[in-house]
């Protein structure tokens, strides 16, 4: 088995003979709609967690529209009944296989809060309304597929099957499970942004071939007999162990006596046997490590020795994200008891031309008619918007797009993306010429790579930007400034914003393009995500220091100054971070409350599969250095009373945040931030308690009265510790009031961080 290196690009496929019966208004949901296509049977069958609609930014919609581009019958069964296999058997028994997605976002995270409280609507179901996918969607919809045709193929994909392909920790049960594969009895698993993967797939099983046969595709898993190798060609390289000695080879002893007949039979034997050596050039040794390399799979540690091992799981996440580059990675493997998961390296990005090809699909655009007028909160936030490229080389190790997506960047075309403007100007009914975003993972990435394809396949660092910007990575915005001028230039376009997060470390790289922002692209609020301000928890984070936040700042006040426009940066922090202590998030709040700056809504750490962070979180090791027993440990947030504090003092302000933020400076001897001096965090008195401040009053002028409680002392009628009101935690990102009692902008909750995103994703995407 050879992987290609260079493969078949997914629009020069040979269409299936079924593409007769043209391209469908809407991919059908019911019979009804089958028998007005004059279709018999569908091909294809996609199940899926969300509602269908018809537009590029969700997932169902791009695969269903790209198979339907590859000639095949595709049908869609969006948000099942998962009680019993009835709803499984709407459409038929597909030909060919199903399609399983949890949706664009992880069903876990879509279900249920950073504390683990159920949500109580769903953003991707008419009316919002919850409880419409089940937990863990992918592998139960794929269990019932199993259940309502018994051998037809059963494929698993999007982003929750993607960050669940080997054993992983889940935070909402607290144990390591193991591969989604094992669980769900699929077939195949694709990874990644599938796209390529798919259409292979979809015509070699249209020509007989079955799911559980095809073992020579990247970007897929599959399980496999416990040392299986596709030929004898292939070697398998241990990497299942840490602290483990190498070789230790003998010494030669220069005294030792060679006895003389073994001294002349040597002698002979050289005589006898001449050696030839040829001196091999550089770029024939490098051709030899390639393919070695492309011959090589890597064993990480089994499912029941990372379920029971810390050390060993960090081992297996530091091992995957290396082995993350399309040009360098090698095949992992990970035993499961008996059986073995295999994965193939990494799916090759899509070219500029591919891109077009699967966003220039004719999508209707809108909800499906069966929806009627419903409100759905994730269409209504993305209906305006443009996805312009993929991927993300930020590494942030909180987020999960980057495992997802990949760190190469895929962008589409200028023609593209103006056409694709135009269409929602035409098509999208309600539209007044307000496109919203123009974006995708990050809004000024576009086009941006490194400066040398070569040194691109080579690199195996998990950031392109930190600890800086590296000297190899291009940082033009011309072509994305370009972009925006030709979107706004066209007719029936009255305004473009940007809304996608910003890397403002990039962004300082092109004043040019902070200018074009700021004076065109802003509505007043621009979000950016320092994340944190203290070096501890951004080096755990992957993320800048504010140094590159305050350059920004200049040039985003200066730049809008000579707009003429009052306008505010709304920054986005994280509290209970893995790496983040009491002491970092108190400067935190002063930082917060030096500046100025309230924040409404605040953003617990959600540990989310396959993510850095999350590694942290549970191993309580540091996966971005070499493992080993003594290796460096995390401080992790992980008891209830600690979180709470973390999110209360990104609030400061809150009189409900008062008594817990009191009683841990209290703990802590940092008497000196409470009082009404300018330097202090919080008052000495709960905000708007008239009575306890006149008392305070008092007191402050009483011979007896002391400045500093000594530790532990609690204010007077104050709760023991942990006891103070109840908090509602919420995954939701923050939003920070701006300065002179501004209005914030509110960010709506989308999973931010790791198994889900804005409406974007699809079987292998997430935005």
């Amino acid at each position: 088995m050879t992987l290609p290196a260079a493969p078949q690009p997914i629009n020069s496929y040979r269409k299936y003979w079924a593409q007769r019966f043209g391209t469908a208004p809407f991919l059908p949901m019911s019979r009804a709609e089958m028998d007005e296509l004059g279709w018999d049977s569908c091909d294809i069958i996609i199940v899926s967690g969300d509602c269908y609609i018809d537009h590029p930014s969700f997932g169902m919609a791009l695969i269903g529209r790209l198979l339907e581009a590859q000639g095949f019958r595709v049908g869609i069964i969006a948000q099942p009944d998962w009680n019993s296999a009835d709803a499984f058997r709407e459409l038929g028994k597909p030909n060919l296989f199903f399609g399983v997605t949890a949706g664009n976002m992880d069903s876990m995270i879509n279900r249920y809060t950073a504390d683990r409280r159920p949500r109580s609507d769903d953003a991707y179901t008419p009316h919002a309304e919850a409880n419409k996918r089940p937990d863990r969607a992918v592998t139960l919809y794929a269990q019932r597929c199993r259940e309502a045709y018994p051998g037809v193929g059963v494929m698993i994909g999007s982003i929750e099957a993607s960050l669940r392909r080997i054993a992983h920790y889940d935070y909402w049960s607290e144990k390591v499970r193991p591969s989604v594969l094992v669980n769900s009895k699929a077939d195949i698993l694709l990874y990644g942004n599938a796209e390529r993967a798919l259409v292979e797939i979809a015509h070699r099983a249209s020509r007989g071939e079955k799911l559980s046969e095809m073992r020579d595709i990247r970007g897929t898993a599959f399980v496999v007999p416990h040392g299986w190798l596709p030929d004898e060609e292939w070697q398998e390289m241990d990497s299942s162990v840490v602290d483990v000695p190498g070789k230790v080879d003998v010494h030669l002893n220069p005294y030792e006596e060679i006895p003389e007949q073994a001294a002349k039979a040597t002698a002979g034997n050289d005589a006898a046997k001449p050696q030839v050596i040829r001196i091999e050039s550089r770029e024939e040794r490098l051709a030899k490590r390639r393919a070695e390399r492309a011959k090589t799979v890597i064993r990480i540690p089994s499912y029941e020795a990372v379920a029971h091992d810390p050390v060993l799981y960090a081992h297996a996440s530091r091992t995957l994200h290396l082995e993350s580059n399309p040009g360098n990675a090698r095949a992992l493997v990970q035993g499961h008891g008996t059986r073995d998961v295999w994965l193939t390296p990494p799916p090759i990005p899509l070219t500029t031309e591919e891109m077009d090809f699967v966003f220039g699909q004719p999508y209707a655009r809108n909800p499906h008619p069966s929806y009627g007028d419903a409100h759905i909160p994730a269409w209504e936030m993305i209906k305006y918007s443009v996805n312009i490229m993929r991927g993300c080389f930020g590494g942030c190790t909180f987020c999960s797009i980057t495992e997802h997506e990949g760190r190469i960047i895929q962008s589409r075309s200028e023609e593209s993306i103006l056409k694709e403007i135009e269409e929602i100007r035409d098509k999208t009914p309600g539209f007044t010429g307000h496109i919203s975003d123009l974006g995708g993972p990050t809004a000024n990435m576009y086009r941006l790579s490194c400066k040398d394809p070569k040194i691109e396949r080579s690199c195996r660092k998990l950031s392109c930007v930190y600890p800086d910007v590296c000297e190899n990575l291009g940082t033009d915005h011309g072509p994305l400034i370009q972009l925006y001028r030709k979107a706004r230039a066209l007719p029936g376009i009255k305004k473009i914003n940007i809304q996608s997060g910003l890397r403002y470390d990039l962004a300082v790289k092109s004043p040019e393009y902070i200018k074009e922002l700021v004076q065109h692209h802003v509505g007043g609020y621009l979000k950016i995500a320092p994340e944190h301000t203290e070096e501890g928890p951004l080096s755990k984070m992957m993320k800048p220091g504010m140094g590159a936040y305050d350059k920004f700042k200049e040039l985003f006040e200066r730049f809008s100054r000579q707009a003429g426009k009052e306008q505010y940066l709304i920054p986005y922090f994280i509290a209970a971070h893995p790496g983040t202590s009491d002491e970092d998030m108190v400067n935190l709040a002063l930082w917060l409350k030096k500046n100025n700056f309230r924040l409404d809504q605040v953003q617990t750490f959600t540990p989310t599969p396959m993510a850095m962070a999350t590694t942290m979180w549970h191993t309580r090791r540091n996966p971005l250095k070499r493992l080993s027993r003594s290796s460096e440990k995390v401080d992790v947030v992980r008891d209830g009373y600690r979180r709470k504090l973390h999110k209360a003092l990104l609030r400061y302000h809150h009189p409900d945040n008062w008594q817990i933020i009191y009683d841990a400076l209290i703990d802590m001897g940092r008497t000196d931030l409470i009082g009404h001096a300018r330097h202090c965090l919080i008052p000495p008195t709960p905000p708007g308690d008239k009575a306890a401040a006149a008392r305070n009053r008092f007191a402050h002028h009483a011979p007896s009265a002391s400045r500093g409680k000594p530790q532990g002392q609690r204010a007077p009628g104050g709760s023991p510790r942990g006891s103070g009101k109840t908090f509602t935690t919420s995954a939701k990102p923050a939003a920070a009031k701006a300065p002179a009692g501004k209005p914030a902008a509110a960010k709506p909750n989308t999973g931010r961080g790791g198994g889900g995103s804005k409406p974007g994703g699809k079987v292998g995407r997430s935005r």
